[in-house]
C-alpha cells in the first residue's frame, strides 16, 4: 500500500509512473486525496473538541472552588454537548479512515523505473540465458506419459480422491520431489537463510499485510466457519511475521526460508497449458524473504536473482530469466524477475520462479518498520522469491533428461533421492 504522505507530495509522478501499468490512475488518486482531506480536516474539528473539553473540565472544579455553582452547572452542560459533538465526530472520523484505506488498497506499487512498458508476458524483457536445450529426437514423451510409464505420478487418483489439480505422488517420484524440497532448503540455509515451517493457513489480517487480500481474494480458498485462508505461498506466513514489528537497524538484512504446500484456485485455468504439473491446485515450493535496509534493497533484489540462478544451473536445467514489463507486473511489486525453464518434450518454457523488490509497499500495510541510529522509525522494504516450485521443476527433469534407459536423477540431488537413474 502506498503512503498517504507519498501521494500527497509526489501524486504527478505516481499517475506518471503507473502508466506503466497500463493504468490512468488520475481518478482513484484524486478520490484518495479528497478523501484524505475530510479525513485531516475531520480530526482536526475532534482534536479541538478534545482540548476545548479538556479545557472546560480543568475550569469546572475552579468554578465550584470560588462558589461559582451556576457557572459550574453551566459549564458541565457545555462539556456533555461537546462529548456528544466528540462521539459523533468519532464515527465520522473512523468511518472516513476506513474509506480511505479501502481506497488506498485499490492503488498498485508504483513500478521501479527498470520496468520496461507493454501489455502482455509478451512484453516482457529477456536478460539472461543459459543451458543447453537437449535435442529429445521425435520419440520424446511428455512428463505426464512419463509419470504414468515410471508409476512416479498418479494424476487420476488425485481426481478420484480431491479434484483435478491434486496429483498423487508415488515411489521414486516421491523421493524425487522431497529431494528437491531438501536440496533447496540446504542451499537456503547455507546461504544465510533462517528456516521455519510456518502454518498452512493465515488470517485475514495477514491475507492484507502481503497483498493478497483484497486483489486476489477469488484465488485463495478460503476456510469460512474459522475464516482462515489456505496460504497461496510461504511468502504470506513468513513475511506476516514481521506485522506490527519495528526492527533494529542493526538486525537488517532478515533472511528466512519456508517449505510449504501452496493452494491456489487457479479460476478459470483451463486447456492444454494447464495439463500435467503445468498448474496445479495443490504444489511444493520452497521460498526465501528478506527485510531489508531501503538503502539496500536492490542489491539484495540482484544477490536474490543470482542465488535462484544458481539453483537452476546446478539442476543443469535450461533457463532464461525475464524483467517483467508492467502490464505483467504483480499488484504488490515494484519489480519482478521471473525464470522459466525449458520444456523440451513440450517445447516450451515454463516459469519456476518469480523474485521480486515490493520497497514499501508491504512493509506499509503490515506496519513493518526499523528503527535507525537516531531512534527514527522507518518502513523496511521486503523482497520474497520462490527458491524453487517443483512442479514445472519436476516437470523439466523429467522431460529433458529422459533417455532410452530410463530418466536421469540431476547430480546434485543424487545424495537425496539414493538413486541415479528413474527405471
Amino acid at each position: 500500500m502506498l503512503e498517504i504522505h507519498r501521494i500527497r507530495e509526489e501524486k504527478d509522478q505516481i499517475i506518471e509512473a503507473l502508466k506503466v501499468r497500463n493504468l490512468d490512475a488520475t481518478a482513484k488518486i484524486e478520490s484518495i486525496l479528497d478523501m484524505d482531506t475530510k479525513w485531516r480536516s475531520a480530526k482536526g474539528e475532534l482534536e479541538a473538541i478534545a482540548a476545548e473539553s479538556n479545557k472546560i473540565a480543568k475550569e469546572i472544579g475552579q468554578l465550584f472552588a470560588q462558589g461559582k455553582q451556576s457557572e459550574a452547572n453551566a459549564a458541565k452542560a457545555k462539556t456533555q454537548e461537546l462529548k456528544e459533538s466528540e462521539k459523533e465526530l468519532k464515527e465520522t472520523v473512523n468511518q472516513l479512515a476506513d474509506s480511505l484505506q479501502q481506497l488506498l488498497y485499490e492503488i498498485p506499487n508504483v513500478p521501479d523505473p527498470l520496468v520496461p512498458s507493454g501489455k502482455s508476458d509478451q512484453d516482457n524483457e529477456e536478460v539472461d540465458k543459459g543451458g543447453v536445450i537437449p535435442n529429445l529426437g521425435q520419440h520424446a514423451e511428455s512428463h505426464w506419459d512419463l509419470a504414468k510409464k515410471y508409476n512416479l505420478i498418479d494424476f487420476e487418483m488425485g481426481v478420484k480422491v480431491t479434484g483435478a489439480g491434486f496429483p498423487f505422488f508415488i515411489g521414486q517420484g516421491a523421493r524425487l520431489q522431497r529431494a528437491l524440497i531438501n536440496y533447496f532448503l540446504d542451499q537456503a540455509r547455507d546461504a544465510g537463510y533462517t528456516e521455519f515451517i510456518p502454518p498452512f493457513v493465515v488470517n485475514e489480517a495477514s491475507g492484507y499485510g502481503t497483498g493478497q487480500l483484497p486483489d486476489k481474494e477469488g484465488q485463495m480458498y478460503h476456510c469460512q466457519i474459522d475464516d482462515l485462508y489456505l496460504i497461496p505461498t510461504a511468502e504470506v506466513p513468513l513475511t506476516n511475521m514481521y506485522r506490527d514489528v519495528i526492527v533494529n537497524e542493526e538486525d537488517l538484512p532478515i533472511k528466512v526460508t519456508g517449505y510449504t504446500p501452496c493452494f491456489r484456485r487457479e479460476a478459470g485455468s483451463y486447456g492444454k497449458d494447464v495439463r500435467g504439473l503445468n498448474r496445479l491446485h495443490q504444489f511444493d515450493k520452497v521460498e526465501i524473504v528478506r527485510v531489508e535496509h531501503p538503502d539496500n534493497s536492490y542489491a539484495a533484489l540482484d544477490e536474490m536473482v543470482s542465488y535462484v540462478k544458481s539453483l537452476v544451473e546446478n539442476l543443469g536445467l535450461p533457463y532464461r530469466i525475464l524483467r517483467l514489463c508492467g502490464g505483467d507486473l504483480g499488484f504488490t511489486s515494484a519489480l519482478t524477475y521471473d525464470f522459466e525453464v525449458f520444456s523440451a518434450a513440450q517445447e516450451k518454457w515454463l516459469e519456476v520462479s518469480s523474485v521480486s523488490n515490493f520497497e514499501t509497499f508491504q512493509a506499509n500495510r503490515l506496519k513493518l518498520r526499523f528503527k535507525d541510529a537516531e531512534n527514527r522509525k522507518n518502513l523496511a522494504h521486503t523482497l520474497n522469491g520462490s527458491a524453487l516450485a517443483l512442479p514445472r521443476i519436476m516437470a523439466a527433469i523429467l522431460e529433458n533428461n529422459q533417455t532410452a534407459e530410463g530418466i536421469k536423477v540431476p547430480e546434485v540431488l543424487v545424495k537425496y533421492t539414493g538413486f541415479d537413474m528413474i527405471r
